[in-house]
């Protein structure tokens, strides 16, 4: 077995790759893995994370590879192993928003590295989109805007993490909000004004927004939620439910939303705007661009992670 570490040095608010390079340096000792199967490299470039996991997992033989950064740098490195059967990628958060892994685990349980290279490997769903692969949630409309919008907090020494898309989402609620759309949910044809709208992997997204709190990686399916146009103040009162995942209760929409969110499981999704307003904004696990037409399909069981020992395979549902 191979083990490649990746840092990327642009994640997060400050480069931390010397510190994990030195913890990963300990690890792999600890663990008994010969000089010759470690290689730890730093990024150098946007999609370099996909060309070092595509040449470790093209290498021949058993692989794991780890991914130190945001939820995009585990997403390129994904990308990169995609249709190499003997390698797996493992997530280490040392970016802003680290969504995918709150499906599984806390953050602790993903930067104990002994417990990474001690881990197991499982299949999940992968989310084919307009923006590439998704692990855990392509989005369009007002939450995507907050995701775009929080990269401007990322360096900031008070406002980072969750605080940047918090701080995000309320300067976007002072803009224009909602669009007219067609959305096609496994030929089902819906005509709505959305707010936001989520094709949910896993659960979080948006630096810790439980979006879908019954959503599974490894069941076939995606969770969509729309969210419909709503008053300002009422999108703030939802807000705070929608973080913690309450406008769920009981397996279902909380009956007190439910005249504003719409929610269906479903293998394929097109959204398509139809008030000629032009394009808007989408996002996929960290990446960012305004689309007019957003498609969204699962491909099922095509990823393969690593999960830290003692993390739990499929977390219990929360709602």
């Amino acid at each position: 077995m191979r083990y490649l570490f990746i840092l990327n040095p642009a994640a997060g608010r400050t480069d931390c790759t010397e510190r994990l390079r030195l913890q990963a340096e300990g690890a792999l000792r600890r663990a008994g893995i010969p000089q010759a199967d470690r290689d730890i490299r730093r990024t150098e470039y946007r999609g370099h994370a996909r060309v070092l996991a595509e040449a470790a997992a093209r290498a021949g033989g058993p692989v794991r590879i780890f991914a130190a950064g945001g939820d995009g740098t585990f997403r390129e490195a994904l990308e990169g192993a995609q249709g190499c059967p003997e390698a797996a990628v493992g997530c280490i958060p040392a970016g802003s928003g680290n969504d995918f892994l709150r499906t599984f685990g806390s953050r602790e349980n993903f930067l104990d590295l002994d417990a990474q290279l001690a881990g197991q490997t499982v299949s999940i769903d992968l989310l084919e989109t307009s923006l590439g692969l998704s692990a855990s949630v392509c989005a369009a409309g007002l939450d995507a805007q907050v995701a775009a919008g929080a990269a401007a907090f990322r360096h900031h020494p008070f406002f980072h993490g969750e605080a940047a898309y918090l701080l995000s989402a309320l300067r976007q609620v002072c803009g224009p909000l909602g669009r007219q759309a067609r959305l096609t949910v496994d030929g089902e044809v819906l005509e709505e004004k959305i707010l936001m709208c989520a094709a949910c992997n896993t659960r979080d997204y948006g630096g810790g927004f439980r979006a879908a709190p019954l959503a599974e990686p490894g069941d076939g399916l995606l969770d969509l939620v729309v969210v419909r146009r709503m008053s300002r103040l009422t999108l703030l009162r939802l807000l705070n439910l929608y973080k913690q995942g309450r406008h769920f209760a009981g397996g279902q929409v909380a009956p007190e939303v439910a005249r504003y969110i719409l929610y269906r499981r479903a293998r394929q999704v097109t959204v398509e705007l139809t008030d000629g307003r032009g394009p808007i904004t989408a996002t996929a696990d960290g990446e960012c661009a305004a689309v007019d037409r957003l498609a969204v399909r699962v491909l099922p069981g095509a990823g393969r992670v690593v999960l830290p020992a003692g993390v739990r395979a499929a977390a219990p549902a929360q709602a």
